[in-house]
Order: C-alpha cells, then sequence, then structure tokens
C-alpha cells in the first residue's frame, strides 16, 4: 500500500489562506448579522412582550433541534464525503449532494408528522395563536439549507453563507414581524410567521448558487440500502452536531419547563445578544471542514494541530472582544429591550462568557467528529446531561430562595458556562493525545488586553446610558483591540486581516 503524498509547506501556506479568506467573508457576515439582528429584538420585545416571546423561544428550540437532526450531520459530513470521493466527476459530487437532500427531507417529514400530532413538546407554556404550529415547516426547509450551505462550502464559497444566514434570514424575520403585528389576523402569531418567511427566504437564497455551481442531478438513482448505511454512518455527526446546538438551547427547554415565560422571553432577548459571538465560530467551521478533511487524506496531523492552533485563537480573541463590548455596559444594552429586561443582565454576563469558554470546545470538536466520532459523541452527551442537572439545580436554588426572573435566567446561563468549560478542557485533552501536539488557543495577551479594557468600559458605566452605549461601546472594543493587536497577534496571526496570504512564486522569489 502506498503512503499518501505529505503536504508541501506551501500546501499548509494555501490552507491558511483559505481559512484566512473564509473567516474574513463570514466575519463580515457577522457584522451584518449583528445588525440585521437588533430591528427584531427592538419589535419582539416592544411590540409582543416578554411572554409571546417565551413562547416563541420554546417552540423554536425544539425546531431547530430536530432540523439538525434531519440535516444528518452533513454541516461537516458532506465536505468528507465528498472530500473521499474526490477525483470523480462533478456529477458524481451532486449526486452525492442529492442523496443527503433526499434523506433530510424524508426524515423531515417523519418529524414534522409526529410534530403535528404531538404539538405538546414545542408548546410547555401553551400557543400564543393557531398559526403557531405552522413552524413546524420549517424543519425540512432548515434542513435542506444546511445541506446547500455546506455544499457550497466545500467548493470555498462562503459568501452564499453569508447571504442566507446573515442578511436574508435575520432582515425577513425583522421585516416579518413588524408586518405581520400591523395585520390583525396574524398579530398573535407574528412571530411564527415572520420565523417560517425567515427560514424559506433563506432556503432559496441559498438554493440558487447551488445549482448554478452543482446542477441537477444527473443519472441519479437513490439506493435505500445505501441510503441506510448513510444514516447509520451519520449518527456520531448527528448527536454531536444536536448536542452542541442543544447546549445552546437546553437552558431555553428547561427554563420553558421549570419558570414562567416571562422569565423565557427575558432570557431569549439576553440569548440572541449573546449569541452574536457565537456565531463567529460559524465564520471558520465551514471553510474548516474541507481544510481538515485534506489533511487527514495526507496523514498531516501536524497541519491540522497547527490549523485548530490558529483558528481557535482568532475566535477566542474576536470573542472575549465582542463580550466585553457587550458585557460591561450590560445593564444599557438590556435596557435597550425595555425595563423589564434589564433583569435578564446576569443572564447576558454568563451567556457571554460561555462563548468565550466554549471556543475551544468548537474547534476541537471540528477535527474530532473525524478522527474520534464515538468518544466525542459520548462527551457531548456526558456534558449536555451536566448542563441538564446543573440547569435544574440552579433554577430551584434561585426560586427556593425567592429570587425573581432576572435570577432563575442567570443560573440557566450560569449552568451553561460551567458545563461548555469542562467540554473544552475535555475534548482539547483528547485532541491533543490523538494528534500528539499541542492545540491550546490560550495566550496571556488576552487578559493583557482584557483588564484595561476593562476599565475603560466600568468607567462608563458613570456616564448617561446614551453616552456609555455610543460613546463607552465602541471605546471598549477599541482599547481592547489596539493591545492585543500589539501583545498578542503575531504575523501569522494577521494573516486574517490581509488580502494577499500566499506568496505569489513567480513574484516573490528570494
Amino acid at each position: 500500500m502506498t503512503s499518501p503524498p505529505a503536504a508541501s509547506p506551501a500546501d499548509d501556506a494555501d490552507d491558511l489562506a483559505q481559512l484566512a479568506k473564509g473567516g474574513r467573508t463570514n466575519t463580515l457576515g457577522f457584522v451584518i448579522r449583528l445588525i440585521a439582528r437588533i430591528p427584531f429584538l427592538v419589535i419582539a420585545t416592544r411590540l409582543y412582550g416578554a411572554e409571546a416571546l417565551g413562547r416563541f423561544a420554546s417552540a423554536m428550540v425544539l425546531i431547530e433541534i430536530l432540523a439538525l437532526v434531519c440535516s444528518l450531520g452533513e454541516k461537516r459530513g458532506l465536505a468528507q464525503r465528498l472530500s473521499e470521493g474526490a477525483g470523480e466527476d462533478r456529477g458524481a459530487e451532486t449526486n452525492l449532494v442529492y442523496d443527503g437532500i433526499l434523506l433530510a427531507l424524508a426524515w423531515s417529514a417523519v418529524a414534522a408528522g409526529v410534530l403535528l400530532v404531538f404539538p405538546e413538546p414545542m408548546f410547555p407554556n401553551g400557543m400564543s395563536s393557531e398559526w403557531d404550529i405552522w413552524l413546524v415547516a420549517t424543519i425540512p426547509a432548515f434542513a435542506v439549507t444546511e445541506i446547500l450551505l455546506a455544499a457550497q462550502a466545500y467548493r470555498f464559497d462562503i459568501a452564499t453563507t453569508v447571504r442566507a444566514r446573515a442578511v436574508v434570514e435575520p432582515w425577513a424575520i425583522s421585516i416579518g414581524a413588524g408586518v405581520f403585528f400591523l395585520i390583525p389576523a396574524t398579530r398573535e402569531g407574528g412571530l411564527a410567521l415572520a420565523f417560517i418567511a425567515s427560514i424559506y427566504a433563506g432556503l432559496f437564497t441559498a438554493l440558487w448558487p447551488f445549482l448554478r455551481s452543482y446542477g441537477l442531478p444527473r443519472g441519479w438513482q437513490p439506493h435505500p440500502r445505501a441510503m441506510a448505511a448513510m444514516t447509520a454512518r451519520a449518527f456520531p455527526l448527528v448527536g454531536a452536531d444536536a448536542i452542541e446546538r442543544g447546549t445552546r438551547l437546553l437552558d431555553i427547554f428547561m427554563l420553558g419547563l421549570f419558570a414562567p415565560p416571562q422569565a423565557v422571553g427575558i432570557y431569549y432577548a439576553a440569548q440572541q445578544i449573546a449569541s452574536l459571538p457565537q456565531k463567529l465560530k460559524t465564520s471558520f467551521e465551514p471553510i474548516l471542514s474541507p481544510v481538515i478533511t485534506k489533511n487527514l487524506r495526507t496523514g498531516n496531523m501536524e497541519a491540522i494541530a497547527a490549523q485548530v492552533r490558529q483558528v481557535g485563537f482568532w475566535i477566542i480573541a474576536i470573542q472575549l472582544g465582542i463580550a466585553l463590548m457587550l458585557g460591561v455596559p450590560g445593564e444599557a444594552v438590556m435596557g435597550l429591550w425595555g425595563p423589564d429586561y434589564v433583569a435578564g443582565t446576569a443572564a447576558l454576563a454568563f451567556l457571554l462568557a460561555a462563548e468565550v469558554v466554549a471556543s475551544m470546545a468548537v474547534v476541537s470538536e471540528s477535527v474530532l467528529v473525524y478522527i474520534a466520532r464515538k468518544r466525542n459523541l459520548a462527551i457531548s452527551v456526558a456534558i449536555i446531561a451536566l448542563q441538564g442537572v446543573l440547569t435544574i439545580i440552579f433554577i430551584r436554588l434561585a426560586q427556593d430562595a425567592g429570587l425573581g426572573r432576572g435570577f432563575q435566567a442567570a443560573g440557566a446561563a450560569g449552568a451553561l458556562m460551567v458545563a461548555l468549560a469542562v467540554s473544552s478542557l475535555v475534548k482539547a485533552l483528547l485532541l491533543k493525545r490523538l494528534l500528539g501536539a499541542a492545540v491550546s488557543n490560550w495566550r496571556w495577551a488576552l487578559v493583557y488586553a482584557a483588564a484595561p479594557a476593562v476599565v475603560v468600559g466600568y468607567a462608563f458605566t458613570w456616564a448617561p446610558e446614551w453616552i456609555e452605549l455610543v460613546v463607552g461601546v465602541p471605546a471598549i472594543l477599541a482599547t481592547y483591540a489596539l493591545v492585543v493587536w500589539r501583545r498578542g497577534f503575531g504575523e501569522e496571526d494577521k494573516v486574517l486581516f490581509r488580502k494577499q496570504v500566499v506568496p505569489d512564486p513567480a513574484t516573490d522569489l528570494p
């Protein structure tokens, strides 16, 4: 048997270039998503109220989890399937993608049918209107969109993901929520209808470039036995994806069971702000999968470890800056949605911290799902079980102490932070052992940059709220960015911010 060809330094540099390019594109999308998400939060909190928002959030939890399960882990698994078929013609690649789409539609139909018959798990606190039940229609659209975007990412098209997830979906849900509120017949179900419209708008946004890139299937004949084997093989990826997303949704589900809907609404508003830095890790995830699978094929474990360290630091550095920018003036940020939501300030702080500590787990898992699927799944199951137990304990402690809805929400957020910290530690240690190389993304420069940013932010908390937000937030970010750029970013880190990151041998000869 011949050994796989060794990767050259030029190949590693090209991988870094692709990672940086994809990260830049999707980081821009993150900024756009941040801007686009604000109108929805304002409309949902001010017009619909915390109770309606809480009911909507509880239903959306189950919808998203089921949609991820029905996508059969193709968000990352598709890259491996296509990579293993390297050398085949484009028609064969196209048929592989359509296999995944067909399976996703089949499983989505089953999930949607079950929820139509037994809708109670979606609505632990009841429905706001009869329109809410049609949220099940988003399951197939959500699942297929995941596959279409993964297929485009395999060909290094990250712009489609930005358009669908960062532009079309958030603006569609914001505009829809406002329009449906103005129509008396749809006012009570406006949030559900806006969500449905946004998911289908994202689907059509992803479908057009996919058809241009892959086209329609040619000579495609689905084989039930092969598809059953594909489903079985996808199980560890499905579990990893569902649990990774479930850790961000379990807290809402548990609050829906043990706390009033107003507490869920407050928590959801805080989570929507905190989830913005969480979306940042998806800036690299679509482009990281094909790079990892390529290096796995050549056995270049050192390159994978280097990519994990590099991307992990990029993510934690940017996430920490965003967490400081939103967390230090937390009361003013939550106050934007109304006085009732200020009670969620502590929850916001814990959620932002959770996303920072989760960065190592996210990057480690992007490799573990390929080289240690079952062990990664076992760890994820244990982590989500830990989170569930801690969430119940913290909520009950807050209730027994007679504390308000804000403290109950903070308890759920604190449980998430502890669980994600444990996940990062365990998965990083496992990956380090499997690769035989260091994978940590931690650098002390992060502390040196955070300290002055906190001082600047705290000083602005004494100013009026509008000054704290308009002047203080940019000042916090600028202080942090200046220090981390000078103390934390080396030449290899600054590749993320350069247009040309790979030397051209024709013009850059020594």
